[in-house]
């Protein structure tokens, strides 16, 4: 391909004669294609950019590697053949208050241009139009700055010049509508002399957009929580995605004030009420009509109140045990404790290591007509139909010890507690079990075999754990990488086996010929993964297992026994999908905790 083009005489917007024969020229599209395609839309000078024109025919280029032309490469390719710096433009990394200070919305649209980046020195401007550059000079000289081009997607530049330009509008009108209420719930609050110290109204237009906003553009970007963060003098929004914080934008603290109050009107939250923290949740709608709710919580700090939204998204629930990352030999373990009609089930790990949808995506298969499913949680993760779910409300002493004994008045089958916390919440578990009852719940520790001991501890007398106990599985979840862009990677050199050991040890497991690493693209925004996956533990309570507990033996024989008897560690299961291709040693070890007491397994 041809890196460069001369620059034809005057300036002249891009014709798609004019693409479809470079194309050809480079051996990336058959000529009689193009010939039609030329024919077709030669009435259409000028009403679409000529790469929307060929990308809408779907073709794929026939020059190595092949790719499909869509708009993304046709653009990196274009930016390549006219000699210019090419750009994705990605929304999280552009601050579209400062860039679309630039110039007016107006300009950006006549030129097809849109300001990406504003620097000390220079500004960054993306065109899709590398031969109309009347507007360079005349901004150059107004900015008093370097002014850089670079080629970007136009669809992207068209999109974003409305939103960057709404949004901003919105917020900057928003912000004029505040006067002086800034400090407002901070420690560090200053009272303006002389000043009306009006509030922004929570249901103001541009705060409704603003709002509207942030909720589509989190779904797009596959957000699990949005954070809404008070600063001494500005708000901080940050996404969560594939369990890594990214933040978003920089809005006024007054704008961020009354974000906040609005998400609490809609979350039915006491929005006067600035000094305790709150929970409620919102249901609302994707663009593309999919339900999706929201669970808030709120916090009182230093400077404001801090909102923080989950996600939630409903097709959880209907996902198989195989997408959540469950081998066959963890779905047959998993079956063998849940499908018992009585007994005590628990899931354990840290917060936001997926315990509630391995628990949600078990009730909903056992929640047949023929049972009854109840819930006691702190607070309702997801609505279902299916169960009757009861949430815990410490204001009218209605706690899950408290909960799980109104439960048990109504004629359950299946009860799902949604922690154990306390001795009185355990105790009310495996009480239930004896009676017929199948008893699932979450508790925090490390790996599986320290549930059991947490138990003990607690205050649960062996004999009673040793009834009830069906087992406990262990879990947390790792970043997958990029099914796009991940390559393979021979593993020859001394380091790469390191890691391995390091991985696996004290176990002896064979390392794989190749893995894989992260790249980037623009699938994954450059980071290399995409999505999450479960890795499990898991330990059933077998007559063995209970003569240790019987015995009072310590965590390490518990543990030990589980090896024996086919538990795999964390470690161990990530190695698999490290092996499968799936995901990194580096993630494994960042987030599985290491296989201890092995010596005799």
């Amino acid at each position: 391909m041809q890196q460069a083009v001369k620059t034809p005489a005057g300036e002249h917007r891009l014709t798609l004669t004019e693409v479809l024969d470079w194309l050809i020229e480079d051996g990336m599209v058959d000529p009689d294609a193009a010939a039609q395609l030329k024919k077709e839309r030669r009435y259409y000078r000028g009403v679409q950019h000529p790469l929307v024109s060929v990308a809408e025919q779907k073709w794929k280029s026939l020059a190595a590697p092949q790719r499909a032309l869509t708009l993304e490469p046709l653009a990196e390719w274009l930016a390549k053949r006219v000699g210019m710096p090419y750009l994705h433009i990605d929304p999280l990394k552009i601050d579209f208050s400062a860039v679309t200070d630039v110039m007016s919305s107006a300009y950006a649209t006549r030129f097809r241009i849109l300001p990406v980046g504003i620097r000390a020195k220079e500004a960054v401007i993306a065109t899709a139009e590398p031969f109309v550059r009347e507007w360079e000079h005349e901004l150059a000289v107004i900015l008093k700055l370097e002014v850089r081009r670079v080629i970007a997607n136009p669809a992207d530049i068209e999109r974003y010049q409305v939103e960057f330009y709404n949004l901003a509008k919105s917020v900057k009108g928003a912000n004029k509508s505040a006067t002086g209420a800034s400090g407002l719930s901070s420690f560090e609050q200053l009272v303006e002399l002389g000043s009306g110290n009006k509030q922004l109204d929570a249901n103001d237009a541009h705060v409704v957009r603003v709002v509207d906003w942030l909720w589509q553009y989190a779904f797009e970007q596959r957000a699990s929580d949005i954070h809404i963060e008070p600063r001494r003098d500005v708000g901080i929004v940050r996404f969560r995605i594939d369990g890594v914080l990214h933040q978003v934008y920089q809005i006024p603290t007054a704008v961020l004030n009354a974000m906040t109050s609005r998400i609490k009107i809609l979350g039915r939250m006491d929005v006067v009420d600035k000094r305790r923290p709150q929970d409620g949740r919102v249901k609302t709608r994707t663009l593309d009509g999919q339900e999706v709710e929201l669970r808030l919580s709120t916090l009182p700090t230093a400077f404001g109140e801090k909102l923080v939204m989950r996600i939630f998204d409903p097709d959880v629930l209907i996902r198989d045990f195989t997408e959540l990352g469950f081998t066959r030999e963890d779905h047959e373990r998993w079956r063998e404790m849940t499908e018992r009609p009585n007994g005590v089930v628990l899931v354990t790990g840290p917060t936001g290591s997926g315990k509630t949808t391995t628990l949600y995506s078990t009730l909903k298969q056992l929640a047949t007509a023929e049972v009854n499913v109840c819930t006691i949680e702190d607070p309702i993760e997801m609505v279902e139909p299916q169960f009757n779910q009861m949430q815990v409300q410490p204001a009218i002493e209605i706690g899950f010890a408290d909960g799980l004994r109104a439960l048990m008045r109504q004629d359950p089958d299946i009860i799902m507690v949604g922690e154990i916390r306390d001795l009185e919440t355990a105790e009310m578990a495996v009480q239930a079990a004896p009676t017929g009852h199948l008893v699932l719940s979450t508790l925090h520790t490390n790996d599986a075999p320290s549930a059991v001991t947490r138990l003990l501890e607690l205050g649960i007398a062996p004999y009673l754990l040793n009834a009830t106990l069906n087992g406990v599985m262990a879990q947390r979840l790792l970043r997958t990488l990029c099914p796009h862009c991940k390559r393979k990677v021979e593993l020859n050199r001394a380091d790469d086996e390191a890691a391995w050991d390091t991985l696996v040890a004290p176990w002896k497991s064979k390392r794989p010929a190749t893995m894989y690493a992260p790249v980037g693209c623009l699938e994954c925004r450059m980071t290399g993964f995409q999505g999450r996956i479960g890795v499990y533990e898991t330990l059933i309570c077998t007559s063995e297992v209970k003569e240790l507990v019987a015995a009072g033996a310590d965590l390490a024989r518990i543990r030990e026994r589980g090896y024996k008897q086919g538990m795999k560690p964390l470690r161990i299961s990530g190695a698999m999908k490290v092996a499968a291709g799936l995901t990194t040693i580096e993630e494994v070890l960042k987030v599985a905790p290491p296989a201890r007491d092995l010596s005799a397994a």
